[in-house]
């Protein structure tokens, strides 16, 4: 099982990357929020994985944090859950908010992710509750590596486009997708790369 990577960042988009490992390009699934928190391509990255068998793929899962792995690793054990509702939720909602809202039985919280209604949300409260309080006291550690990011030199239009790409692809209604990003470009403004303009639209799905 592969859990951690380090190496070269040789390709990213906001649903996944690929990192150059003395040679061997991994490509690892990742969420809005690890998307966000990526150097610029070209740097070395130090990113946290999580490997998931299926019957036909094995799929690596990229984390900035552990925190964010963790929360992963717990949402898969509610029923229902697969690796790409666990993403998408983490996409939507930060890794201890999500803890919160569990630990809490914050229902309303949980279904600002989309696919999360309020049935699942409540399941989930009742099935991780527990396990959920049990987190809060692990001492979470970042993957390390380069954090910095640089604004991009991407058209305006083609990032505006991306990051509202981004956002339909995890299941946002398209009404919502765009207020949203066209918000967050006015928040970001002018020069604003992909990583930074989907960060601002990340916090305002999250109010």
């Amino acid at each position: 099982m592969i859990a951690w990577l380090e190496g070269v960042l040789r390709e990213k988009r906001p649903d996944r990357v690929i990192v150059d490992v003395n040679g061997v390009g991994y490509e690892l699934l990742v969420s809005l929020t690890t998307f966000g928190a990526l150097p610029d391509v070209g740097k070395t990255i130090a990113i946290h994985a999580k490997t998931v068998a299926r019957e036909d793929a094995l799929l690596l899962y990229g984390f900035a944090t552990l925190e964010e792995r963790e929360v992963f690793e717990l949402l898969l054990k509610a029923n229902r859950i697969g690796p790409r509702l666990a993403q998408t939720i983490l996409s939507g909602i930060e890794p201890e908010r999500v803890v919160a809202g569990l630990r809490e039985g914050d229902a309303k919280l949980l279904t600002a992710a989309p696919g999360v209604g309020k049935k699942m949300a409540d399941r989930m409260i009742v099935e991780l509750q527990e396990r959920a309080a049990e987190l809060t006291n692990v001492a979470y550690v970042p993957a390390g590596g380069p954090a910095r990011i640089d604004g991009g030199e991407a058209d305006a239009g083609d990032t505006h486009d991306q990051a509202l790409s981004a956002l339909l692809n995890l299941g946002y209604p398209k009404n919502q997708a765009e207020r949203v990003v066209d918000a967050a470009a006015r928040d970001a403004g002018e020069g604003v790369s992909l990583e930074e303009l989907i960060r601002h639209a990340l916090r305002r799905l999250a109010r």
